[in-house]
């Protein structure tokens, strides 16, 4: 084998660092033979049949003899590794118990079928299901091969790539547990990750991640060996990782094709092992929380969490046979991951993308759904708005005005349908709810015709230009209202889902119906998604609150963490005994009505932002800083807001401009001159301002002071998280000094 392995991997002797590396790769292999095995005490029961003069059943004795051999414990995804392990002896399941298991159902149903496509890595790939499977197994066998142990923790710090989903279900196959966070993350953050959740190897993305994070990593973390999943071993930073193996992707799957040949060969080879099943409640996974406040905590998710959200997605995306998905999103974060599980129970294709090549490959490949957070959709609306206003004004006149009586169009036949959302638990009388639909219907009627005819002329184009034909899944943040408006009165699909790391993560979507329209109430994050309970509480006393009224979103269900690992205190802070998760989310369930504007509500959850990022100025009153920033952003003046006034007597902003808009709104508002190429920070505040004002005048609060500042919130200098949140503490943090002085 290691010959074999030698031979497909030629290993130039001019590189010395290779060669090395070569060596250290086989002298470690040799000594894991020794290494990884276990003693353990077999036993051989012999038994006697006994009777006893008053009872007629029969009794046993047991007789020991026991025999010392060498063994080795090997774990195993029961259905996955169904055909090996019933040559063995070993139990074999019928039905899905881990989440590896899911791939021999795939392969047996889409074997030929395409199920990823990686365009943008070297080489590009592309996998059937049933060389999936084959990847999926030969790479778990691969590591167990370099010594990796049930229960062993492994680092995978990676971006979104087919080998990632190979690495991620290779480790969780062998009863490992995968540690896992993404290339952009900070060496700090990545190495707190790697030591606190006592990992004992590092599987990494490519050698210029390695290389960045190579210093610290050497000197301050223990690492069995290091696997390389893309690029050249010889471009590894050398320094400091002598005597440590690395090992290639190609290597891994190559070691585990071999060995897994030998055990099908072999009985004798197959003796070594004592088998034991992948329990459903096994830990398959640590997902660090982004970390919004302090260091990350390790979420651990179980087998059964991420099989519940296997089982029951469809209920959202019911997704069919040949259907293709295009993914942009970290596959750590557990809405992308979860999701990805999902889609390949059912045969999708799935094309791996880039935020850079999004544009593009929307066009390209015309995906049936795009699963993906809020701000990929405020960017296709920004990018929509756009180019209506660039267009010519007789264009740029139909379009708005379209829009505009499709936006009115929709508002009454949601009134008509009976879902405008209320927190008033009073229902209207029978008489005014049937004048109230009466009028709806009438001016609906009147205005139908308009929206069906913007549909062919107008909507038609932009659904050509997104090229999303069965609709966009939003999730990971809150959607903006006007952004969800907008999709709507076009006709696209968007569906909006809410979760938490903490449960695997979806709780709540929006759902299709039966004739594939969407259960929609606008402004709500859906219903509670199968087996899934919400519970409305008072922030102080805890006690149920009555539907309509707001205090802290709990949930319960099979989705629900085991806990915070290492953590018990932070456990206990968000998860009781009875099992109720407590989101930190402001929200309330909307109160059942028979009539009116309401009756197709009950039942919806609707979120109002976070407990901790409400804002209590001096005069005692609390604001969500949500509903400010959502209107704010509806202007292509302000790229970013963060809204801040903690323990002030007014409220405040940070705002990121959108420098070219702001400079063509000064132009055409003849503030500068036509020719002039920049604008005094002055005149762009008071310009901000002015606009500010205009986008927030409805809102329940007015922003005072802002502060504008040029560079952006990104994830590279620490101010977003990996899934592209704002982190508000350290926004506020950066800018202490001014916001001080903008106050005075």
């Amino acid at each position: 084998m290691f010959g074999a392995m030698q031979h497909n991997h030629p290993i130039s002797s001019s590189s010395n660092q290779i060669t090395t590396s070569s060596n250290n790769n086989i002298s470690y292999l040799i000594q894991q033979v020794s290494y990884n095995y276990k003693k353990f005490t077999t036993t051989k029961i012999k038994y006697a049949r006994l009777r006893r003069p008053f009872s007629s059943k029969p009794q046993f004795r047991f007789f020991c003899q026991s025999k010392t051999e060498e063994m080795r414990i090997r774990k195993y995804s029961p259905f996955l590794e169904s055909s090996f392990l019933s040559a063995n002896g070993a139990l074999a399941c019928h039905e899905w118990r881990a989440v590896p298991d899911i791939w021999r159902s795939s392969a047996d149903k889409y074997a030929d079928r395409v199920a990823v496509v990686d365009p943008y890595h070297n080489p590009p790939s592309k996998f059937t299901y049933g060389q999936l499977e084959q990847e999926i197994l030969n790479f778990s066998e691969g590591l167990r091969v370099i010594g990796v142990k049930p229960n062993e923790k492994l680092a995978l710090f990676a971006d979104n790539s087919c080998r990632w989903l190979v690495a991620d279900q290779g480790i969780m196959a062998t009863g490992a547990i995968n540690v896992v966070r993404g290339s952009r993350s900070s060496v700090e953050e990545l190495l707190h990750i790697y030591n606190h959740s006592e990992s004992i190897a590092l599987t990494v993305d490519s050698p210029d991640m390695f290389n960045r994070i190579a210093e610290a990593f050497c000197s301050k973390a223990a690492m069995r060996f290091i696997i390389l999943l893309w690029g050249e071993k010889s471009s590894l930073a050398c320094e400091g990782i002598e005597g440590t193996p690395v090992f290639s992707y190609e290597e891994i799957v190559d070691l585990g094709e071999g060995s897994r040949r030998t055990l099908f060969d072999s009985h004798n080879a197959r003796q070594h092992y004592i088998y034991e099943a992948i329990s459903s409640d096994d830990i398959a996974t640590l997902v660090y929380t982004s970390g919004t406040t302090g260091n990350p905590k390790g979420v651990m998710l179980t087998h059964r969490n991420l099989m519940h959200q296997i089982k029951n997605l469809w209920d959202i995306v019911p997704a069919e046979v040949g259907d293709r998905f295009v993914s942009m999103l970290p596959p750590w974060h557990a809405y992308e991951r979860a999701c990805e599980y999902f889609i390949f129970t059912h045969g999708v294709e799935q094309v791996y993308t880039t935020v850079r090549n999004l544009k593009d490959d929307l066009q390209h490949y015309q995906p049936h759904y795009i699963i993906s957070v809020p701000l990929v959709y405020e960017t296709l609306y920004s990018g929509i708005q756009k180019q209506i206003s660039t267009s010519s004004l007789l264009r740029k006149l139909i379009a708005l005005t379209f829009i505009r009586v499709s936006l009115a169009y929709m508002e009454l036949k949601r009134i008509y349908e009976g879902k405008c959302l209320t927190r008033n638990q009073k229902q209207p009388s029978y008489l005014i709810s049937m004048l109230d639909w009466l009028w709806a219907r009438f001016i609906a009627a009147i205005l139908w015709p308009v929206h069906l005819l913007a549909k062919k002329i107008v909507y038609s184009k932009i659904h050509s230009s997104i090229g999303i034909s069965k609709a966009g899944i939003t999730g990971g943040g809150s959607l903006p209202l006007h952004v969800d408006k907008f999709f709507e009165a076009i006709g696209l699909k968007v569906q909006n889902g809410y979760g938490l790391t903490e449960s695997s993560p979806v709780v709540a979507a929006r759902k299709p119906s039966c004739n594939n329209d969407l259960l929609k109430v606008l402004g709500s994050v859906g219903h509670p998604i199968q087996h899934t309970e919400f519970k409305i509480v008072d922030s102080e006393t805890n006690e149920v609150v009555p539907p309509g009224s707001k205090g802290i979103v709990k949930v319960r269900g099979p989705q629900v963490m085991k806990g915070y690992y290492k953590n018990p205190w932070a456990t206990k802070q968000v998860l009781d005994e009875d099992g109720w998760l407590s989101t930190g989310d402001i929200g309330w369930i909307a109160p059942h009505h028979s009539t009116g504007r309401s009756s197709h509500c009950s039942g919806v959850v609707v979120l109002e932002g976070r407990a901790k990022d409400t804002i209590v100025l001096l005069t005692g009153e609390n604001i969500e800083p949500v509903e400010l920033e959502e209107a704010a952003l509806r202007s292509g003046l302000i790229q970013q807001i963060v809204v801040i006034g903690q323990d002030q007597r007014r409220l405040g902003a940070i705002i990121v401009p959108n420098k070219e808009e702001v400079l063509l709104a000064a132009k055409k508002l003849s503030i500068v001159d036509a020719i002039a190429s920049d604008l005094s920070k002055e005149k762009m505040t008071r310009l901000l301002y002015e606009e500010l004002k205009k986008w927030t005048s409805e809102c329940s609060f007015q922003i005072g002071p802002m502060l504008v500042v040029d560079v952006p919130f990104t994830i590279d200098n620490g101010l977003m998280t990996p899934t592209m949140k704002i982190r508000r503490e350290k926004v506020v943090a950066q800018y202490r000094e001014q916001i001080d002085k903008l106050y005075k």
